[in-house]
C-alpha cells in the first residue's frame, strides 16, 4: 500500500521520495567519513591541528541539518522505545552469524536463475575499479520495486534494541555475486554492491558475515558497520565528476591486512584508537 494517493511512479510524491532518498545516501556517505574521523582522531587532535575554516564550515553544516531534520522529526510519529542494553551471548552472535551467512546463499540460489550478465557497456565504464574476472562473473537482477525478501531474523534484532538495515529501501544488495536492485540499476549502486562482491570474495562467505554481525552489534546501525563505511566511501568516490582510477580490490586487500573491517568487532573506539602524531606549530 503507497503511503499517499499520489505516491504513484512519475508523481510529485514519488518524485520527493526519490530526492529523500538521495539525500539519505549522501548524508549515510557523510557520517560514514565523519565516524572514520573519530576511529582515528581524537576531538582534541582536530581542533588543534585541523584547518580552521573546513572545521568552522563542517560545524556549521552539520548543525543546520540536524535542525532541519529535527523539525521534521518533531512532526513524525515517534515510534516505542526499545531497550538498548542488551548484550547478546556467544552463543547468539554465532546463530546470527549463521542466519546472515544462510541469508545470503539462499538468496543467491534463489535470484541466480532471474539474473544476467553485467553489459559490456557496464563493464566498459567500471574497468578502471574492478578486475575483468570479476566483471564477468557477476549477474544482476532488476526487481523493479518488487523488492527482496526480509529475513526473519531482523524481527528479533529489532525486538532487542538494534537497527538492521531497511533492505526493501534500499538500491541494492549484494548475495555473493549476484547483486539485486529493488528498482533499477544506477551507477553508484551498482559500484557499491560490487564493492561488497570484492569484499564477501576476499573474506570469504563466514567471515564476512562474521564482522559485519560482530561490528553491528557494537555500533547497533549497519551504517557504521566498516564494512559498509567502506562500499559508502569508495561509492561516493567514484561518482565524483573527476573520478579517478583506483582498484577496489587493493583498497579492500589494504583494509584487511590493515585490520580496518575489524576494528569495531574489536571495540575501537576514538579513545583507543591510534592517535595523530602531528609536530606542534612553531
Amino acid at each position: 500500500m503507497s503511503p499517499h494517493p499520489d505516491a504513484a511512479e512519475g508523481s510529485p510524491v514519488a518524485q520527493l521520495n526519490s530526492d529523500l532518498q538521495h539525500a539519505h545516501l549522501e548524508l549515510v556517505s557523510a557520517h560514514c567519513a565523519v565516524h572514520q574521523l573519530r576511529l582515528h582522531y581524537s576531538a582534541e587532535d582536530l581542533a588543534r591541528f585541523g584547518r580552521r575554516d573546513v572545521l568552522r564550515k563542517s560545524a556549521e553544516a552539520a548543525s543546520a541539518l540536524s535542525d532541519f531534520y529535527s523539525s521534521i522529526e518533531k512532526k513524525v510519529a515517534q515510534p516505542e522505545p526499545v531497550p538498548a542494553s542488551f548484550h547478546p551471548s556467544h552463543e547468539m552472535i554465532a546463530e546470527a552469524v549463521d542466519w546472515l551467512a544462510s541469508y545470503l546463499h539462499e538468496q543467491r540460489n534463489r535470484y541466480f536463475s532471474l539474473s544476467s550478465d553485467l553489459s559490456g557497456q557496464r563493464k566498459a565504464s567500471l574497468r578502471h575499479h574492478f578486475s575483468p574476472e570479476l566483471l564477468d562473473a557477476v549477474r544482476v537482477v532488476e526487481l523493479q520495486g518488487a523488492g527482496v525478501e526480509v529475513p526473519e531474523f531482523f524481527a528479533k534484532a529489532r525486538a532487542f534494541g538494534f537497527d538492521p538495515p531497511e533492505i526493501t529501501h534500499m538500491d541494492s544488495l549484494t548475495f555473493l555475486d549476484v547483486l539485486v536492485f529493488n528498482h533499477h540499476i544506477t551507477e553508484r549502486a551498482l559500484f557499491h554492491a560490487l564493492i561488497h562482491t570484492v569484499q564477501l570474495k576476499t573474506l570469504g562467505l563466514r567471515r564476512y558475515s562474521e564482522l559485519w554481525i560482530q561490528s553491528f552489534i557494537k555500533t547497533r546501525t549497519h551504517f557504521t558497520v566498516p564494512l559498509e563505511i567502506h562500499a559508502f566511501s569508495l561509492a561516493s568516490k567514484f561518482v565524483r565528476p573527476s573520478s579517478e582510477k583506483f582498484s577496489v580490490e587493493q583498497s579492500v586487500l589494504r583494509w584487511v591486512e590493515e585490520g580496518r573491517y575489524e576494528a569495531a568487532a574489536r571495540g575501537l573506539t576514538s579513545s583507543s584508537a591510534p592517535q595523530l602524531v602531528v609536530p606542534p606549530p612553531r
